[in-house]
């Protein structure tokens, strides 16, 4: 059970984009050790990216390909298990490109993890819910979900949620609105943003400083941070959303249960805004094996209060926040930094470089003719 403490307060980290492989690097543990020593959460949620999946990083099948996962697995979350700090956890588009489904990896490596939890109410191994209760454990006061967001879409972009979800989540909703006489206040957390984090960015021209290009639903147009977002927060990618609006969002403010959204996938992105009533937030990666903003690197943290959930405070810690001032390898963290963020940031990229070499090589050709 996850109830509120004593002192009526419930302290939970998000950790997002560990994205780690075997060879675990120094500083994500590192980060992940202090940030859990220095705020001591009642419960961790993990939203996905957990491990670096693509490419040939986990290689072998059966038993070879489940003891590098299941080593890489419980390396990182040693921070966490080792403390004896209750965690739950669902996927990203990449832990299953791994090899292992998301079913065989919470089946098999996360719930044999002391403090695993994951409700009664399934819907698959990354879609559920976590009711919390008062600090006297009488009732239900608050309540958690997290949802698998799917993963990339054949052809580009990425899969929207299912429509099985969506009725899961309403059914969900209901049962606990039956159970306890009201709605419950809620957190969703998932790995992949809703398209309606646009919402939360204006509009902007590509010469005004901080503008961002987007790409695919919305291509070629540059955005800013709104006037909703936080003045410290940082945005340094597109939102990368799917193609095609399912009406997650429309769902979650029907009732006005779910009071804020987290979200991770877009790994320099760390801000919070408001929409509709929704807070809605970008939490930065926590790996260093990965693409990420350098020290910025870190985990939110979320506080509540159960004489008044609806105003809750949270927070992002950086890597630099813990006192840490380089990198274990400083060189390959720049090549990160600098890294396209997508596809689609790679396609620009190369076209532009292509077209300073054409520009050189007419150039040269004038001069040397």
């Amino acid at each position: 059970m996850i109830k509120f403490n004593d002192n009526k307060k419930l302290k939970i980290m998000q950790i997002t984009d560990i994205q780690e492989i075997p060879n675990i690097s120094e500083d994500t543990l590192n980060l992940l050790n202090c940030a859990l020593d220095q705020e001591q959460p009642d419960l961790v949620i993990l939203t996905g990216d957990q491990i670096k999946g693509y490419g040939i990083t986990y290689k072998g099948k059966g038993e070879e390909l489940y003891k590098n996962v299941a080593g890489t697995i419980n390396k990182i979350m040693k921070p966490v298990t080792s403390r004896n700090i209750p965690f739950a956890v669902t996927f990203g588009n990449h832990d299953r490109q791994a090899g292992l489904s998301n079913e065989q990896q919470f089946r098999f490596i996360y719930s044999k993890l002391p403090n695993c939890i994951q409700g009664s109410n399934v819907y698959n191994a990354g879609t559920f819910n976590i009711p919390v209760y008062s600090s006297d454990g009488a009732n239900v006061v608050f309540n958690i979900y997290l949802m698998d967001s799917q993963t990339d879409k054949k052809g580009g972009g990425y899969e929207p949620l299912q429509s099985e979800q969506l009725e899961w989540y309403r059914n969900t909703r209901e049962r606990l609105k039956t159970e306890n006489g009201k709605y419950i206040p809620s957190i969703l957390f998932q790995h992949i943003p809703l398209p309606e984090y646009y919402n939360l960015l204006k509009k902007a021209s590509r010469f005004s400083k901080g503008a961002v290009r987007a790409y695919r639903t919305h291509k070629n147009k540059f955005y800013m941070l709104g006037d909703s977002c936080d003045k410290d927060g940082i945005l340094l990618e597109p939102p990368s959303i799917p193609d095609i609006n399912i009406g997650e969002f429309d769902a979650i403010s029907e009732k006005e249960d779910v009071i804020a959204v987290f979200v991770g996938h877009d790994h320099k992105n760390s801000f919070v805004g408001r929409y509709k009533n929704i807070t809605m937030g970008f939490t930065p990666s926590a790996g260093f094996n990965e693409y990420g903003n350098g020290m910025n690197r870190g985990v939110r943290v979320i506080e509540l209060d159960e004489n008044n959930i609806s105003d809750f405070k949270t927070k992002v810690v950086t890597y630099s926040n813990l006192g840490f001032e380089r990198l274990k390898r400083p060189v390959k963290d720049f090549l990160f930094r600098h890294f396209p963020a997508s596809t689609d940031a790679a396609k620009i990229l190369i076209r532009n470089i292509m077209i300073c070499i054409l520009i050189a090589v007419f150039l040269l050709c004038i001069i040397f003719r």
